[in-house]
């Protein structure tokens, strides 16, 4: 009955109700990580709020979504990707309700609240990939599961627009409390999306499964060939990770240094161009959009470059690809053509590595795994990578000499060392795909699931 599933030429009607599912869980998570950063402004100056205090609202969530990840990563593999989903959407968005209340100069309480807030957006990440992966065949899986991390951006621009259209008449609170709406997202979840057929089957409930796949294929359940025995494997256990030393050390380094170097140079980009190419921060804003929209194509070329020419060739052009703009960038940020900045043209062009090969290095997190670890690898990967939401920027902040890692003062000498700096953690995302990745591409979960259990752990 897997096979009816990985033999399928094209998706049904409920197989896009999962992937759109997927999609609109990770606009709307984050809708609500990114809410704050169009709320800070608001309170800086009443509150008379320091570089630290600042830092910590900031940072906080980027610490729960590390936690996060890996806890509810875990929780799926023992309970199930459909509890997890819609646990994680209503982890955040009660957590961003919860915001409204907000006492005036509580800076505390609210960098409690983005913890949480970052707790549930890290789960949700590290679920609803696996989920989709589990419905679809195995040779539009890449693609499918890229495509659903196209449309992150779109949540961020979703909390950009409200603060911009609506903050003047709901206030900063308000705008919290529209972060509440995901929360009802989840009646539609429990209306549209069954359990993983995969996780079911891995629990020995064969018929839950085979009406899962049904469900899926839009065919009668007793038109599928029901396995003859389907015994319930062992709860695994956290340490059986390091059983896959391949898949821990190729999404664990690729993570991590993809992580690094994109939240890294997404803080500090703006301010080095208003210092670089001597343009108001208004301006540098605008350059700054032309890098999300590379950023955007990126995604959608790497989702169909992870079918075409697989994971791994894919993992290793990302890399070493935004290796080079990166180093570009830092040794010729004086130069020009014609008109045109190297210096911003390089970012330009790097975003559309840094940041488009995440529609392959998320999807490739969660297929290297059994499905007994599947969400519990990819979540320990998502969350070994969330470290480089802090020391990308606190890494530079480091090297130019600045104090503030919120609104970084560079200085143009920083750049050369700092560009190295990024290159090098985008360099190990490519090493780690060259010297560890394996291919997954056009192989069912099935077949990766027997080769990665059919051999002991030290040859894998």
């Amino acid at each position: 009955m897997f096979a009816r599933l990985d033999d399928a030429k094209s998706l049904t009607w409920n197989q896009y109700k999962i992937v759109a599912a997927a999609i609109i869980g990770d606009m709307l998570e984050f809708f609500d990580y990114y809410l704050i950063a169009f709320v800070l402004p608001f309170i800086i100056k009443p509150w008379q709020l320091t570089g630290m205090s600042s830092a910590v609202i900031l940072l906080s969530s980027g610490a729960g979504a590390i936690l996060g990840a890996i806890i509810w990563g875990r929780i799926a593999d023992i309970y199930g990707r459909r509890f997890v989903f819609m646990a994680t959407v209503l982890n955040f968005s009660l957590a961003t309700g919860a915001l409204y209340f907000t006492p005036d100069g509580g800076w505390v309480y609210l960098s409690i609240m983005r913890f949480f807030v970052g707790f549930g957006v890290g789960g949700l990440y590290c679920v609803d990939l696996p989920l989709v992966q589990e419905f679809v065949p195995a040779r539009m899986r890449g693609f499918i599961g890229g495509l659903v991390t196209v449309f992150i951006p779109l949540g961020v621009m979703f909390a950009a627009s409200f603060a911009a259209f609506f903050s003047a008449e709901v206030g900063w609170r308000g705008l919290f409390a529209i972060g509440l709406l995901p929360a009802f997202f989840t009646l539609a979840v429990r209306a549209w999306v069954p359990e993983s057929p995969h996780w079911l089957m891995s629990q020995g409930r064969r018929e839950e499964a085979r009406r899962s796949i049904a469900w899926a294929l839009q065919v009668k359940p007793e038109t599928l060939n029901l396995p003859l025995t389907a015994p319930k494997q062992e709860t695994a256990k956290w340490t059986d990770l390091f059983k896959y030393p391949k898949s821990m050390l190729v999404s664990w380094l690729a993570s991590l240094g993809a992580q690094t170097a994109s939240y890294g140079i997404g803080l500090w980009a703006p301010t080095l161009f208003v210092l670089q190419l001597g343009v108001t921060p208004a301006y540098a804003a605008y350059l700054y959009l032309y890098v999300r929209l590379s950023g955007i194509a990126g995604r959608i070329t790497f989702a169909w470059l992870a079918e075409v020419i697989g994971r791994r060739n894919s993992g290793m052009l990302c890399g070493f690809g935004a290796t080079i703009c990166i180093l570009l960038a830092g040794f010729l940020h004086n130069e020009m053509i014609g008109t045109v900045s190297v210096f911003w043209l390089m970012i330009v062009i790097g975003d559309f590595f840094w940041d488009g090969g995440f529609a392959a290095i998320g999807p490739y997190l969660a297929e290297v795994w059994p499905t007994r670890l599947r969400s519990t690898g990819m979540g320990s990967a998502y969350g070994i990578g969330g470290i480089g939401k802090i020391i990308g920027p606190l890494g530079l902040a480091v090297i130019v000499g600045a104090s503030d890692v919120i609104t970084p003062k560079a200085t143009l000498d920083g750049i050369i060392p700092s560009f190295m700096y990024f290159a090098a953690w985008m360099a190990m995302c490519g090493c780690a795909f060259l010297f560890f990745g394996f291919e997954t591409g056009r192989q069912s979960l099935t077949k990766i699931d027997s080769e990665l259990e059919g051999a002991p752990a030290a040859k894998k």
